[in-house]
């Protein structure tokens, strides 16, 4: 399907090291980074609840009297809430990461004749995924080895489905149900519309924008068949992954595992307990001993934070910084992290807060004295993550 650029969207990438994206209104963005994959069978939910972080146990749940509702004409139908966790190694390092949908059952969705609700006695249950396309192969792969005699199906559908992302000023300050109800009334309650703004029916049409299960700034999240362009994209509003991409860099989000060193990268420090990624009332999970034991030891001295790079002058320097580059303190020499993401005058790196974050002038790049680096905390962080690091530190 051609999704060629509109003359916004060149526009829009044109211009993205200028930041447009806080004043250019809510984007949707194609997601081909990520893949889309399938779980199937009785045992889905338990098999994932023993392998990742976060409590995967709410998709088995009853939806109980006061959220389940008939299917009636245009009310969207129940639908559960997606989940974001990761797979670790069993030493607690990270290894993949997974947005997971379940889809309502047939019996919240209205009927062909639109009369009364689906029925389907023998309707498996299922769990729908987006994964890191780069590493799809390997993930499909790994979660196999570990399925054992679980009855689980598990399938690439990236085929057949495609992510998308919306995102951008103007969503995150309205990104409740109440407040913007056509993104939470479109999809498995849409049916068959052009506007999707009606009851689902039983085929498969009816798929949802959800809001980002990490972080209301990021907008809204959903999976959706390749063969469509997802409800609520304006025609001149889809634009380059890349300004995703932008928009989670300037909120300190890293995402997929280029971003996020595979089989390295410590979670906490990559901020998955911000994230919502995290439960630690779950019990046993891969990896979860190093978790537990991290975060209840309560200090994280090196977290993934946003990155400038200027110049001299203090002038934004494009594209002369490259993943993996290190970050040093030019006034004692000693390095403070280092560069996991660039794009443009715009990264993020993992680096010791303690110099981070204390309003420094003398980061820069190790071997480009010339580029100046500045770090920033994102709005989103709970205050007490710089609170216990200050305290651990006075006391040290």
């Amino acid at each position: 399907m051609n999704r060629a650029l509109s003359s916004f969207s060149k526009h829009f990438t044109r211009t993205i090291h200028q930041t447009k994206l806080q004043t250019s209104g809510p984007v949707a963005s194609l997601i081909k980074s990520r893949s889309v994959i399938r779980f199937r069978g009785p045992d889905t939910v338990k098999f994932l609840q023993g392998l990742l972080t976060n409590d995967i146990r709410k998709f088995s749940d009853s939806l109980g009297d006061k959220t389940a509702n008939f299917p009636t004409p245009n009310v969207p139908a129940t639908s559960v809430p997606p989940i974001y966790a990761a797979l670790l190694t069993p030493q607690g390092r990270f290894l993949y990461d997974l947005f997971l949908y379940k889809p309502p059952s047939k019996d919240t969705k209205l009927d062909s004749t639109g009369t009364g609700p689906a029925s389907e006695p023998n309707e498996p249950f299922e769990l729908f995924a987006d994964v890191d396309a780069s590493v799809l192969d390997e993930l499909l792969a790994t979660f196999t080895k570990y399925r054992l005699r679980s009855k689980v199906e598990i399938d690439n559908v990236a085929s057949e489905f495609s992510c998308w992302q919306r995102y951008g000023s103007g969503l995150s300050e309205n990104s409740s149900d109440v407040e913007e109800p056509e993104a939470a009334s479109v999809g498995w309650g849409a049916g068959e519309d052009g506007a999707a703004m009606s009851s689902s029916h039983g085929g498969n049409l009816g798929w949802q924008w959800f809001k980002d299960p990490r972080l209301a700034c990021l907008g809204f999240r959903g999976i959706f068949p390749s063969n469509i362009i997802p409800p609520l994209i304006e025609a001149d509003k889809e634009t380059d992954e890349q300004n995703y991409l932008m928009w989670r860099i300037e909120n300190g989000v890293a995402e997929g595992s280029t971003e996020i060193p595979k089989g390295e990268a410590m979670p906490l420090e990559y901020n998955f307990v911000g994230l919502n990624a995290i439960s630690f009332d779950k019990g046993c999970y891969v990896g979860q001993e190093l978790i537990a034991r991290t975060h209840h030891r309560g200090v994280i001295r090196k977290r993934i934070v946003p990155l400038r790079f200027q110049d001299n002058e203090g002038k934004e320097i494009i594209s002369k910084v490259s993943p993996g580059s290190e970050v040093i303190n030019t006034s004692s020499g000693k390095k403070v992290g280092l560069v996991t993401t660039a794009l443009g005058c715009r990264g993020m790196g993992l680096l010791r807060l303690e110099e981070a974050l204390k309003g420094s002038t003398s980061l820069s790049i190790q071997g480009q004295e010339d580029v100046k680096v500045v770090a920033s905390k994102p709005d989103w962080w709970p205050s007490d993550w710089l609170q216990d690091l200050q305290q651990h530190t006075a006391f040290a």
